[in-house]
């Protein structure tokens, strides 16, 4: 069985917070609390498909008026969460994909896309800190693997209204990587 991500994004870092304990208490999930711009809260849950729901259901029954978005992601790539969670260890440095899109949720998508669609390593998954709630998704390998990971994933963006830009960099100056840490 896979493992499952959910996010709730809401308004308010104090219900946020109220809401990411109450997540914890109704199901068997692991939990990460992000604040974003401008000012919000950003709940990760992971675990079992069928808690990740329960949990995100208990959230967005108490979360309220300040709810934002969700998301409940099933089977997910194994590295969209240690990219999420700034955990991911870069192995390659080889050709750089990068996409930028309008919505926190809609990076996470993007990331869970490219990584399944080619043999990439997700480098960092950006929500929205110091975006002004756009997400960005970093990647590396090999430059037809990068080409063909971020065309699958801009496609569902193009057709959403959710993508701001991808680029694909061939063969990136050593020095950017020390700026992608």
């Amino acid at each position: 069985m896979g493992i499952a991500i959910g996010l709730i994004e809401l308004k308010s870092l104090a219900r946020g917070v109220m809401v990411a304990d109450g997540c914890l208490k109704a199901a068997p999930v692991s939990v990460k609390i992000r604040t974003t711009c401008p000012g919000k809260s950003l709940i990760i849950l992971s675990g079992e498909i069928s808690a990740v729901n329960s949990a995100v259901e208990y959230g967005l029954n108490n979360g309220g008026i300040t709810v934002i978005s969700s998301l409940v992601l099933g089977n997910i790539h194994l590295g969209v969460l240690p990219a999420l969670v700034g955990i991911a260890e870069v192995t390659t440095k080889g050709a750089l994909g990068v996409i930028e899109t309008f919505s926190v949720t809609a990076a996470i998508k993007a990331a869970d896309t490219a990584a399944k669609a080619a043999v990439v390593e997700l480098l960092d998954i950006r929500p929205a800190y110091g975006l002004g709630g756009k997400g960005v998704v970093i990647l590396t390998g090999g430059v037809g693997a990068v080409k063909a990971a971020v065309n699958a994933a801009t496609l569902p963006l193009k057709e959403e209204g959710e993508l701001v830009d991808a680029v694909v960099i061939p063969s990136p100056h050593p020095e950017l990587w020390d700026q992608l840490a």
